[in-house]
């Protein structure tokens, strides 16, 4: 469903506290929605509802855990409190780290799965049922990663391997994808959010931030030697615009448009041909 006219809507912004879900909340209040700011750091999304309101939008806050449903239920009791009518839903949690594939640990896998695949299932899974409330519609926003779209090699992704990051923002997609035709039928747009190199501090918080269920907290990154990133306010903008034409993937960057049309559409153009070609009948 496109979203043309957002005044005055509802929206949660999971992961709201900082980077990409901060600028999201941000230009989503620029266009007079009302934002609840849910992070699982409480004092970061109250710093973003202090300023979202100090120029002149409305917003809430609140602490919420995407890696537990509890947490994240008692949210959606404080979104439907707060808001009224929830139209919009943005998820943003995520984690990254270094761990190639050929190397990774259970632990590594069973962080990144939960914090980057089960985190979107779970958030989905508690705020829906206010989208379909009301009946009148709304649109979802998943955040996956140009990542999540193609693989890149090590020499292009900043001085680390995000082997098991890739994976993940993979089924990230697909479940994105899924979740999209299963809402059409209620007017409930969803759109994969396929960022590419944004100015967060992702790499960090993740590291600090690892629970002790999958090992602990990692030791602090090494400086990712990127080209100039995005600032998370620019993609929030572009994600605003991504919601009002109810677009199936919201990309970022428009320099990795040629590396995503070379490396994954044409290899599969080429495989279909061959398949067509060399078909057994």
């Amino acid at each position: 469903m496109a979203l043309d006219e957002l005044k005055s809507r509802g929206a949660v912004v999971v992961g709201g506290g900082s980077g990409i879900g901060r600028g999201i909340a941000l230009a989503l209040a620029d266009e007079g929605v009302r934002v609840l700011v849910a992070d699982i750091n409480g004092d970061s999304a109250a710093a973003v509802r202090d300023e979202i309101n100090k120029n002149g939008g409305t917003a809430f806050s609140t602490q919420a855990d995407a890696t537990d449903d509890q947490s994240l239920a008692r949210a959606a009791v404080e979104a439907e409190s707060k808001l009224g009518d929830v139209q919009l839903l943005i998820h943003t949690v995520g984690v990254i780290s270094d761990s190639p594939v050929t190397d990774a640990s259970d632990d590594d896998w069973a962080w990144h799965f939960d914090f980057n695949v089960m985190a979107a299932v779970r958030v989905v899974r508690a705020f829906l049922p206010l989208l379909r409330a009301h009946g009148q519609g709304g649109h979802i926003v998943i955040t996956s990663s140009t990542a999540g779209v193609v693989s890149f090699p090590f020499a292009e992704t900043g001085g680390i391997n995000i082997g098991c990051y890739t994976v993940l923002k993979h089924a990230v997609l697909g479940y994105g994808e899924v979740l999209g035709h299963e809402l059409e039928q209620f007017g409930i747009g969803v759109s994969v959010l396929c960022p590419g190199a944004v100015l967060t501090n992702l790499d960090e918080t993740s590291a600090a931030n690892r629970p002790a269920r999958f090992g602990g907290p990692l030791p602090t990154p090494k400086e990712l030697d990127l080209p100039v990133r995005m600032d998370a306010e620019q993609v929030g903008r572009i994600v605003v615009r991504g919601i009002r034409a109810n677009r199936r993937y919201i990309f970022t960057h428009p320099e990795l448009v040629g590396a995503i049309r070379a490396r994954r559409i044409q290899p599969m153009l080429d495989d279909l041909a061959f398949c067509a070609e060399n078909a057994i009948s």
